[in-house]
Parts: C-alpha cells; sequence; structure tokens
C-alpha cells in the first residue's frame, strides 16, 4: 500500500498546487490592471476601487470555487481508501486520473471551453463516485 500511499500524496501535492496557481492568476490580472474591489488594496496603487472584478478574475473564482466543491471530498476518500486498505491498483488508478481531470477542468473554465469543461468535472465526479465503491466493497469483504 505504500505505493498507493506515495501517488496519493503526489496528487494532493499537485490539486493543491493547481489550486495555489488560480489564486496567483487572480493576483496576477488584478495587478496587472492594477483593478481592485477592496478599497484598501486599491488604496496601495492610488486607486480607486472597481465596482466589480475583473473578468478572468471572475472565470478564476468560479472554478476555485468548484474545486472547493470537489478536491476536499478527494481527499477525505483518498485517504480513507489508504487506511482502509482497499486495492491499491483502483486506488492509485483513480487517483491519478481524478487529478489529471480536475487539472484539464481548471485549464477548460479558465479558457472558456465546452464541452470539455463539462466532460472533465464528469471525469472526476466519476471518480469520486469510483473510491465510494471500491471503499464499499473493501468494508463489505472484511
Amino acid at each position: 500500500m505504500n505505493g498507493a500511499l506515495n501517488v496519493y500524496a503526489l496528487c494532493v501535492v499537485v490539486l493543491f498546487l493547481k489550486m495555489f496557481a488560480v489564486s496567483c492568476y487572480q493576483g496576477w490580472f488584478r495587478l496587472r490592471h492594477r483593478a481592485f474591489t477592496n478599497a484598501e488594496d486599491a488604496a496601495v496603487f492610488n486607486r480607486v476601487a472597481r465596482e466589480s472584478e475583473l473578468a478572468q478574475v471572475i472565470r478564476a473564482s468560479r472554478a476555485w470555487a468548484n474545486d472547493l466543491e470537489n478536491i476536499p471530498a478527494f481527499f477525505a476518500l483518498g485517504g480513507l481508501a489508504i487506511a482502509m486498505n482497499a486495492p491499491a491498483a483502483a486506488t492509485v488508478g483513480l487517483s491519478i486520473l481524478f487529478t489529471v481531470a480536475r487539472v484539464l477542468h481548471t485549464l477548460a473554465y479558465l479558457s472558456g471551453v465546452q464541452p470539455w469543461r463539462t466532460v472533465f468535472y464528469g471525469v472526476g465526479v466519476l471518480c469520486l463516485l469510483g473510491f465510494c465503491g471500491s471503499l464499499t466493497v473493501t468494508m463489505l469483504l472484511r
């Protein structure tokens, strides 16, 4: 199971870095355009606070919110799969596929590419359901 734990841990790191990159993406657009909605942030650059966010920042915020609906479930289900000693091949495969799907979902979201955004979202959800199935079978066979 050590191999599955290593893959799971690597996927957690990749997903964290992906989410961090989305935050940096938002900050980059705000700084590049010196466009801030918080008065204290705008004041640092001698600007007036904007009424609304830049379109790129809004899109990145939506991608971030979608991550918060899915990635914590992966952390929990993947961690349970490791702890419950679920089949390693399933845990590894689902972890890698989920991580790739989430990275591609973010790229598709930021680029505004459909139907790929939905396809990658769906693959991620199927992976989470796969973890549920693997965990259920593992518990039933004990």
